[in-house]
C-alpha cells in the first residue's frame, strides 16, 4: 500500500482507484427523465464559465462572449445567464463594462497561466490588478512543477498568498489534474488547497489532455464534502476542460448530487468551465421543446 503523504500534520490516505473509477462508471450511467432532464440543462447552464483564453483574443471577440453570457438563448426568456465570463487580465475592464448589469460575474485567470512558473511577487500583482479592474473572481494555476518535486509547502504557502491577494474577490484554485498524474497526487493537491483558503478547486486549464473526468471529479467533490463536514465550510468545484455535450454535464450534475448533495447544485458551489459547452446544451434544450434538433448554425459561435 502506498504510504500517506503529510505537510504539518496533514495526512493523505491513497485513494482505492478502482473504487473510485466503478463509483464514477456506475454515476455515469444514471439517466434523467424528460423534466428532470430539461432542469437539469438549464441548471448547467447557469453553471457555465464562458471561458476565452487564447492569443488571439480581441476586445471584440469577449464582448460578443459577454453577450452571449448573458443571454444564451434571446427568444427563450426561460434560458438562465451563464454563471460567469472568464478572460486573460488585461481583457477584465473589457468584460466589466460589457456585462454591467447583467448579474453575470467576471472571472481572470492570474498567476502566469497555464504554466504558473513566473516569479510570485509577478503573480500576486497579477491578480491584484485584475481585482482592481473588477474581476470578482480569480482562477489561480498551482506551481505544478513545484508540487511534483515535493515542495508541498511552498504550493501551500502560495495559495494562501493569492488568496489574501483576492481581497473579496473568490478563488479558484487550478489543480491541473492530468499533470499530476496520480489520484493520490489529487488528492494531495485538493488538501493543500482547502486548508490553504481555496474557494473552489478546479480541475485544468484546459490547455492539458487529460483534462476534467468523472472519476477526478468524484475524487474532488468527496474531499470537499469531507472538508465541510470536519470545518463546516462549503468550498466549490470547477470542471473545465473537455466537456463538450449535454449528455456529460448531465453525468456531472448527477455526482454532485449523488456526492455532495443538492447544496451543491447551485452555480454558488460548481461550476463547468466552458468554450463549447454551451451550443450543445442549448440544441439538447430546443429538442426537449421542439422534439427536433436544431442545426448548430442556429446558435452564435462562442
Amino acid at each position: 500500500m502506498a504510504a500517506s503523504h503529510s505537510l504539518s500534520g496533514l495526512r493523505v490516505p491513497p485513494v482505492d482507484a478502482v473504487a473510485l473509477e466503478a463509483r464514477a462508471a456506475d454515476l455515469g450511467t444514471r439517466s434523467l427523465k424528460k423534466a428532470a432532464k430539461v432542469q437539469g440543462l438549464k441548471l448547467a447552464i447557469a453553471m457555465m464559465d464562458l471561458t476565452t483564453l487564447e492569443g488571439m483574443d480581441t476586445p471584440g471577440k469577449v464582448r460578443q462572449l459577454c453577450g452571449k453570457a448573458a443571454r444564451p438563448l434571446p427568444t427563450r426568456p426561460d434560458v438562465p445567464a451563464c454563471a460567469a465570463v472568464c478572460v486573460y487580465p488585461d481583457l477584465v475592464p473589457v468584460a466589466v463594462e460589457a456585462l454591467a448589469g447583467t448579474g453575470v460575474q467576471v472571472a481572470s485567470v492570474a498567476t502566469g497561466f497555464p504554466a504558473g512558473r513566473i516569479d510570485r511577487a509577478d503573480k500576486l500583482r497579477e491578480v491584484v490588478r485584475a481585482v482592481r479592474d473588477g474581476a470578482t473572481e480569480i482562477d489561480m494555476v498551482i506551481d505544478r512543477g513545484a508540487f511534483l518535486a515535493g515542495r508541498h509547502g511552498f504550493v501551500a504557502d502560495e495559495i494562501r498568498a493569492v488568496k489574501d491577494a483576492c481581497g473579496d474577490a473568490h478563488l479558484k484554485v487550478i489543480l491541473e489534474t492530468g499533470e499530476l498524474k496520480t489520484y493520490d497526487n489529487v488528492r494531495l493537491a485538493c488538501r493543500l488547497a482547502l486548508h490553504a483558503g481555496g474557494d473552489f478547486l478546479k480541475t485544468s486549464t484546459g490547455k492539458v489532455t487529460p483534462a476534467s473526468t468523472l472519476p477526478v471529479i468524484l475524487l474532488m467533490l468527496e474531499e470537499v464534502r469531507d472538508h465541510f463536514l470536519a470545518t463546516g465550510r462549503m468550498v466549490g468545484v470547477k470542471a473545465a476542460g473537455g466537456i463538450r455535450t449535454g449528455k456529460d454535464a448531465l453525468k456531472y450534475l448527477v455526482t454532485v448530487a449523488e456526492t455532495c448533495g443538492d447544496r451543491w447544485l447551485s452555480p454558488a458551489w460548481f461550476r463547468f468551465g466552458a468554450s463549447s459547452l454551451l451550443n450543445d446544451v442549448l440544441m439538447q434544450l430546443e429538442k426537449e421543446r421542439t422534439g427536433r434538433y436544431q442545426r448548430p448554425t442556429d446558435f452564435s459561435t462562442d
